[in-house]
């Protein structure tokens, strides 16, 4: 199977020439590699170090957009999908690596893998900061991360959106990635109707990735944060039982409250557009399987 390699970029230009470069170095490129689709999302600053570097690489299928606005995560991934051409779909984050350089003939393993459950749809990539070779605990797909960071392989509930692979027919089975969501949890989304479909998400050790988050974490500003709360919040209305959306929405809130220092007008604000929640999002609870799925996996639904 063809893969493409997705990365949507904004306003890492030097981040992105390196990843380029990375990937131009990559093994079995001939073989395996369909095309690398870059989309600029609407970046103000200057990107011609990485189109020169295209330009002078014409050996790598490299595929260069500029979107006319900032399309946000959700939006710059469905962007690239509807431009891709291959069975697999590989996703970096713009300031990622890959640390294994046999990684594009793993991923074909990773999917031409036979399991008697239920078929894979998704991979998520074993991922290290950049700067240390730490395992990176916030992209790592499971909340019990001393209990399986050395396992090679398990099956997951989720995965981290910084380095994941992702069958194409999954996105013509289930949709694509929620439009509504402009930064973060839409990997949540995804994951949900993905493991409802019959498919499962798996963790694969043998892809590594290297990824420049700092060890502190981002510290994402008021507005992203309280919308990650309410994205999380509209994730567990959407699929989970009722009482996992009222779980979500409180342990969040008193999270927001924590990281902001008490900031009180965006924590009304935020729990005003949960309660709407409700009224404006459709349920469409997980069916028996997947609830056996996630509970196989030993998955955290509470927040």
């Amino acid at each position: 199977m063809k893969i493409s390699i997705v990365i949507i970029s904004y306003n890492r230009p030097e981040d992105l020439l390196e990843l380029a470069k990375n990937i131009s170095s990559l093994q079995y490129a001939k073989e395996y590699l369909e095309e690398v689709i870059i989309v600029n999302n609407n970046s103000p600053v200057s990107y011609e170090s990485v189109e020169r570097f295209i330009e002078n690489c014409p050996e790598i299928p490299f595929r260069y957009y500029r979107t006319a606005d900032n399309l946000g995560v959700s939006r710059g991934r469905n962007f690239a999908i509807q431009k891709s051409s291959s069975p697999i779909l590989v996703f970096l984050d713009d300031d990622a690596v890959f640390k294994s350089m046999d990684a594009l003939l793993q991923i074909q393993k990773i999917f031409s893998t036979q399991y008697a459950d239920r078929p894979t749809g998704i991979a998520a990539f074993k991922v290290y900061y950049y700067d240390t070779l730490a395992l990176q605990q916030t992209a790592f797909p499971h909340k019990q991360f001393h209990k399986r960071k050395e396992l090679p392989r398990f099956s997951a509930a989720y995965f981290a959106g910084c380095a994941h692979a992702i069958k194409k027919e999954v996105f013509e089975t289930v949709g694509y990635y929620p439009e509504t969501f402009f930064y973060g949890m839409e990997e949540y989304d995804l994951s949900y109707r993905v493991i409802n479909a019959g498919y499962a998400i798996r963790y694969d050790a043998s892809v590594e990735v290297l990824h420049k988050e700092s060890p502190l974490g981002r510290l994402p500003g008021k507005d992203k944060l309280r919308g990650m709360w309410i994205n999380k919040s509209t994730v567990a209305w959407k699929y989970l039982p009722q009482l996992y959306y009222f779980s979500t929405a409180f342990l969040w809130s008193l999270e927001y409250l924590r990281k902001t220092k008490f900031d009180a007008a965006g924590w009304v604000t935020g729990w005003k557009k949960i309660l709407r929640i409700p009224a404006s999002e459709k349920r469409t609870p997980l069916n028996d399987a997947a609830k056996k799925y996630l509970k196989k996996v030993r998955a955290r639904l509470w927040y």
